[in-house]
């Protein structure tokens, strides 16, 4: 089932701050928002993050919920050192999403072991799963960035 809401709505529910400090990936492809309390994520579908048939492209909803499963575990796990990187990412899509809806993600911790972060969690939007995934990361604790500029 599709949800058709106003392509010209750009509201934000209540408790959403846009996401800061998020690299420029989310800089070209936001904007996205946060809500402090419980690290959702959310966005507005905007027709840049769909595909030739007008519903949110499957690698913009991966993409979201890949920052939705670490941002949670780092608030749920007390993490505060650290990278958390994609180790793998499983997706289920269940359901698509027109321009202008309001899409919000929730996950949590499975486990823990050393330095891995086992989560699950889902995208929902007018109250559907839209998408549910689960994901590992690894803390990883050296300069990625400087690493990469070297090859290394």
């Amino acid at each position: 089932m599709s949800h058709r809401i106003d392509t010209m709505n750009t509201d934000v529910p209540e408790g959403f701050v846009p996401l800061s400090n998020a690299g420029q990936f989310v800089s070209v492809n936001g904007p996205i928002y946060m809500r402090a309390s419980d690290r959702s994520l959310g966005f507005r579908v905007r027709p840049a993050h769909c595909n030739p048939i007008g519903i949110c492209h499957g690698g913009w909803l991966a993409s979201f919920l890949d920052m939705q499963l670490p941002a949670s575990a780092r608030h749920v796990g007390s993490l505060t050192d650290g990278f958390l990187v994609t180790v793998s990412l499983s997706l289920d899509y269940l359901s698509p999403v027109q321009v202008g809806s309001w899409v919000e993600g929730k996950a949590t911790i499975l486990d823990r072991k050393g330095s891995l972060i086992f989560t699950q969690g889902m995208a929902t939007s007018c109250g559907s799963i839209i998408v549910r995934g689960s994901g590992v990361y690894k803390i990883a604790r050296a300069p990625l960035a400087a690493d990469a500029k070297h090859g290394s």
